[in-house]
């Protein structure tokens, strides 16, 4: 299968392209216009909306696209200028990416970011794909995240939407920047610890996109394990994980001065219990359905 990705340098894309590799796909990297050109990859500039016409010419046709371009969530204080441009990174990628797509030969199937952000922050409500959109800053990037790609939606694409949840893995994203503290027995609870986490881990979400890949279905998908759980059931888990003790408690009052009020009530604190019904019900089966499993698969 000829394989384009978006985001293939980051911690998500990395893992994707080496799974996709190794299981002998072709696969043809987005990236920056400076790189070098050559066969397998498409040099683009989505903040100024340029992509090099002769190496979309070159590349030729896709069987599918996976887009995972956008800027960090979580890795620093959001001030306005970093809202927007989280927000445009995804936009303008994905809106590019769709009028390449649209005047090249195109792709029957594009899987493309989203997170479990589209919701909102909802206490312990059970979430599924059929649940209402929210309405904070997060929900309406996603949402307008997946609008984007209506164009190719209408001209006959099957469109995946990749709701993804708290990826966890030691080598990257929000697990790796705890495992220190956590090392030295210095974890602790977040917040009140009530908030719900919904984790996948990195092996089950490259797992979930390659399958979608190959089953090639449309809709919103959450990727995330079946099992979500509070904040505080994972720091528990995580010592044990570790056999560290984690018997602090990080205030809400000092993680908004550490990182932004914004950010903490937005991400850091939010209440997301959600459950991958689109997934399971068409079959998919987790690898890691709990958080003792997404750990232990976390350090291998």
């Amino acid at each position: 299968m000829r394989v384009g990705v978006t985001g293939s340098s980051g911690f998500i894309g990395t893992a994707l392209v080496r799974a996709l590799v190794e299981r002998g796909d072709d696969v043809v990297r987005f990236v920056r216009p400076d790189s070098p050109g050559n066969g397998e990859s498409i040099r683009w500039d989505p903040p100024r909306g340029l992509v090099d016409e002769s190496d979309v010419r070159r590349v030729g046709a896709f069987d599918a696209v996976v887009n995972l371009a956008g800027a960090g969530i979580a890795d620093r204080r959001w001030t306005t200028a970093r809202k927007e441009e989280i927000r445009r990174s995804r936009s303008e990628s994905t809106a590019l990416l769709v009028r390449i797509l649209s005047e090249s030969s195109g792709t029957e199937f594009l899987a493309s970011g989203s997170a479990i952000g589209v919701y909102g922050s909802r206490g312990a409500e059970a979430l599924d794909e059929s649940s209402r959109i929210g309405d904070d800053f997060l929900a309406r990037v996603c949402a307008e995240w997946e609008h984007t790609t209506s164009p190719l939606e209408r001209s006959g694409t099957n469109v995946a939407h990749l709701r993804t949840g708290i990826v966890m893995s030691s080598r990257g994203g929000a697990l790796k920047k705890q495992l220190p503290l956590f090392r030295l027995g210095l974890g602790g609870v977040l917040g009140p610890g009530e908030q719900w986490m919904s984790p996948i881990s990195l092996r089950d979400e490259v797992r979930a996109i390659l399958w979608l890949l190959d089953t090639r279905p449309s809709g919103p998908f959450n990727l995330v394990a079946p099992a979500a759980l509070t904040n505080r059931e994972f720091t528990s888990a995580l010592a044990r994980q570790l056999h560290r003790p984690a018997r602090l408690s990080i205030p809400s009052t000092v993680l908004r001065v550490a990182l932004g009020a914004d950010l903490v009530n937005a991400a850091v604190l939010a209440s997301q219990r959600v459950v991958p019904a689109a997934l399971t019900e068409r079959g998919f089966n987790f690898e890691s359905p709990n958080i003792e499993s997404i750990l232990s698969s976390s350090f291998t």
